[in-house]
């Protein structure tokens, strides 16, 4: 069975132990890993793995034994409680082991939970998972969260009482953060109003937000957007030495223009689409600026130049990833508003 959107993630946040297994996959690794802890740890409880309850292993080591698979599932623990068999780094290479599992899997076995890359749309694998009526398979892309995904998350955090317009702040950080970044975030602020009754409030979410790797990707993508294209070259070294890959910097551009390109579209007005879109704290201001100052025609010619770019870096091109970066982000700094 295939699930998608909200769908999986209620069913990753409460898996189904009557279900053989999950697969779930992605090409943003922290994503992927994030959502099967919470998955493994919704199956088998917080003291799940304490108790050795959790038996893990890689692609690599169940390719060398394919038996791994079967005897973990099989096998009965020393604690009493559900188990899980976690395979990392699943493959294609993987498919005839893990349907010979299924197979043999009964209720009471220990549940499936495999994780794995950006799986192809014809992968043996995931096709396998997706037919298999007891087996789910949840592909995980490079979406924001939903309002939904980030109550659940502050709720985890502890952070109940919070301001509508903090709120806004926090959804529209959720679009700015990696996942893992985000979650950090939250524990963080969780900290910061652990025993205060108060509602958390914009300027306190603005105080607690990072601001260190991201803001040096802001600048170079500010930089491009207002037309310093001498400026790039340096950015660009900076960002690149922080290791900060260029499929990453395409997606944040891609979502730094389409925001402004919501916001100069927008009915009600720039400073209207803005106050909706994806302007954080300071930076709203400026990028309402930048808005005005493009228009929403030349921002869509920006943004079909960042899909062909992502489009390049995502396909087997031999051209140098970053280089191909730094060229559309000059091209956009030269283009005319």
């Amino acid at each position: 069975m295939k699930l998608a959107g909200a769908e999986a993630n209620r069913y990753l946040a409460k898996p189904d132990p009557g279900r053989a297994g999950v697969l779930i996959y992605g090409a943003d690794a922290m994503r992927v890993a994030l959502k099967r802890q919470e998955t493994i740890a919704a199956l088998i409880g917080p003291a799940g793995e304490a108790e050795m309850r959790l038996t893990r292993m890689s692609g690599a080591e169940l390719r060398r034994d394919g038996s791994l698979l079967l005897d973990a599932i099989k096998s009965v623990g020393f604690f009493p409680g559900p188990r899980v068999a976690f395979v990392e780094e699943a493959t294609d290479g993987l498919a005839e082991t893990v349907a010979i599992a299924l197979k043999e899997w009964r209720p009471g076995d220990a549940n499936i939970v495999l994780t794995g890359g950006e799986l192809k749309g014809k992968s043996a694998l995931k096709t396998l998972i997706e037919k298999h009526v007891a087996a789910v398979a949840i592909g995980l892309f490079d979406d924001p969260p939903s309002r939904e995904e980030v109550e659940g998350l502050l709720a985890k955090a502890g952070l109940v009482a919070i301001d509508p317009a903090a709120m806004a702040e926090l959804l529209t950080l959720s679009r700015a953060l990696d996942p893992g970044d985000f979650r950090q975030t939250l524990e963080k602020v969780g900290l910061y109003k652990h025993g205060d009754a108060t509602p958390l409030t914009v300027a306190e979410v603005v105080d607690l937000a990072p601001g260190s790797v991201e803001a040096d990707v802001f600048d170079v993508v500010a930089a491009a957007v207002d037309g310093r294209a001498v400026e790039l070259g340096l950015l660009m070294r900076r960002i690149e030495g922080q290791g900060v890959a260029a499929v990453t910097l395409c997606i944040q551009t891609l979502r730094y223009v389409r925001a402004l390109h919501a916001a100069a579209s927008d009915p009600g007005g720039v400073a209207a689409g803005m106050a909706r879109s994806f302007g954080f704290g300071n930076r709203r201001a400026a990028m309402q600026a930048q808005a005005q100052k493009w228009g929403m025609r030349a921002l869509e010619q920006a943004l079909g130049l960042l899909v062909e770019t992502d489009l390049t870096l995502r396909s087997t091109s031999r051209a140098p990833a970053m280089a191909v970066m730094e060229r559309a982000l000059i091209r956009i700094a030269m283009m005319k508003r």
